[in-house]
């Protein structure tokens, strides 16, 4: 093979990924749209209250949560951040949700990115859930004696 052989096909496959990630996010950033626009994301957090119990977090929790779950870390920052600065949110709970969603994040972007390479996305989603409920619930359990020793 010489160098332009090599460079097609490297350029031939880098579009074909490109193009294949585009199917998928670009779709998935209109459902997310139209989502927001219907305030389904502010109904879906408020079916979150059982989850939030299990974590040990505040109700108001929830639709940082679910934001940063559906959107994924750099959305979810900004209405954490902004739910934080309006005193919805405690130390506790900013740390508790910043831990789930460190494990777990965008599970459908991220889920549908890895398939596209050839993951099992079952497995990877099953995965990094449990991880983040095992996680943030364990943390939940110390979190008051961390935070009164490191007077954060």
């Amino acid at each position: 093979m010489d160098f332009v052989e090599i460079a097609k096909e490297g350029v031939t496959g880098s579009v074909s990924s490109v193009l294949n990630i585009a199917k998928i996010v670009i779709p998935l950033m209109i459902v997310i749209q139209i989502l927001k626009d219907l305030d389904i994301l502010g109904k879906l957090s408020l079916r979150m209250k059982p989850l939030a119990r299990f974590l040990g977090i505040s109700e108001e929790s929830t639709f940082p949560l679910i934001i940063g779950l559906i959107l994924g870390l750099a959305y979810g920052a900004g209405v954490i951040i902004n739910s934080a600065k309006e005193g919805n949110l405690n130390k506790k709970d900013l740390y508790l949700v910043v831990i789930f969603l460190v494990a777990c994040h965008s599970v459908f972007e991220d889920t549908l990115l890895f398939v596209a390479i050839g993951a099992n996305g079952w497995l990877l989603l099953g995965t990094r859930i449990i991880v983040a409920l095992v996680l943030t619930s364990l943390t939940a359990r110390y979190i008051d004696k961390i935070l009164s020793k490191r007077h954060i």
